[in-house]
């Protein structure tokens, strides 16, 4: 007997047969609830960076020593003794490099007020147009308002309790510190071992096969992203050092800018604008004549606009590419959530967000939306 026209649809006029199952909807969140999580989620940041910076720089260096520490185990060293011996360089070789730095940075520091008064007047002879012609401005405008030259009462406010800051504060920086190298240390060696547990927990053989993957494919280009950036940083400072020594700029000196050089260089645009600031302060504290002054940070830029045009592009490819606002936005956020840290962490969070979104199912647009 051959199927009635259309029989395998539902005839909408029948009311004895059963009606066919149908899903519930999945009820969505409206946007003021989504709003109210976003803001709480942000709070939340914000009040608990004590506990959750140490746990976030910890995994960013465990992700920077990850690779070394895969290079090892083919070579049949454990992880343990892997993660051990990375975390012992990277200590060594932060403070060898610390030794070196901490006294031109103090001598920078005590002769930092003395030094401003002898560029005082350098910045004042090349400003000097521009102040008399603001200076002549306030004059017409005061004059045409009727206003009197006295000058408003300025109350300064001082700070009794810096030492006692300082003291209290001390301890605490200590902790943050150990707390973060115990934290790299656990996470080197028992990283791998967390995620095979967390994996563990899905039901099906399919799901699981599809989060390793996603793991381990997120977690190896995020390693390769932050070690390939951090090689690129590091030999941005020391380009940086070798052209201030060849200017003539003291050894010691000449890494301080370059270590400080590679460490903007984690948060893009600002840090750099940062740096050339401080490059022209250097250059016309060290240096009399106009030329040599701005020399440095020219030299500076110039070793950016190399780095950031073409040797990064080049090397990381479209995949880790990022568009400028969005990075922008990010560092604003968190260089107002966290600081100094949290514009340094900024690019590798951004970075992992974009990997997750690119390896989600129909998530793939919100990546394409970073780029």
């Amino acid at each position: 007997m051959e199927p009635r026209p259309h029989e395998d649809l539902p005839d909408r006029d029948t009311s004895g047969d059963e009606p066919a199952p149908t899903t519930t909807p999945r009820p969505r969140a409206s946007t003021a609830m989504v709003l109210m999580a976003t803001l709480a989620v942000v709070y939340t940041l914000w009040a608990a960076q004590a506990l959750v910076l140490p746990i976030l720089l910890a995994m960013f260096f465990a992700l920077v020593g990850n690779p070394i520490i895969r290079g090892l185990q083919r070579v049949w060293v454990p992880r343990y003794l892997g993660a051990v011996l990375v975390l012992a360089g990277g200590l060594a070789a932060g403070g060898l490099l610390g030794s070196q730095l901490v006294e031109p940075a103090g001598e920078w520091i005590r002769q930092v007020p003395r030094e401003m008064k002898q560029v005082a007047p350098k910045l004042r002879e090349m400003t000097k147009p521009m102040q008399d012609a603001n200076r002549a401005a306030q004059n017409i405008a005061r004059a045409a308002g009727g206003e009197t030259s006295s000058k408003p009462v300025q109350v300064v406010r001082t700070e009794v309790n810096e030492p006692y800051k300082a003291l209290t504060a001390t301890p605490r920086r200590i902790a943050s510190v150990l707390a973060v190298v115990l934290l790299t240390f656990f996470f080197m060696v028992y990283g791998e071992s967390l995620q095979r547990n967390a994996i563990a927990l899905f039901p099906t053989r399919q799901q699981k096969k599809l989060t390793v993957d996603i793991l381990y494919s997120i977690e190896r280009e995020i390693s390769r992203y932050v070690l390939t950036i951090t090689i690129i940083n590091t030999l941005l400072g020391l380009a940086l050092a070798g052209a201030l020594y060849w200017l003539g700029v003291p050894v010691q000196e000449a890494l301080l800018w370059g270590t400080m050089a590679a460490i903007l260089n984690f948060a893009p645009y600002v840090g750099p604008l940062i740096g050339i600031l401080i490059m022209l302060l250097m250059g016309f504290v060290t240096f009399d004549e106009l030329l040599p002054s701005v020399l440095p940070a020219g030299v500076y830029l110039l070793l950016h606009t190399i780095e950031g045009q073409l040797i990064t592009p080049i090397v990381l490819g479209r995949q880790m590419r990022l568009s400028p606002l969005v990075l922008i936005l990010a560092l604003m956020v968190f260089g107002w959530l966290w600081g100094i840290i949290g514009l340094l962490l900024a690019v590798p969070l951004l970075v992992c967000v974009k990997l997750v979104l690119a390896r989600l199912e129909g998530m793939d647009g919100w990546a394409r939306l970073l780029e």
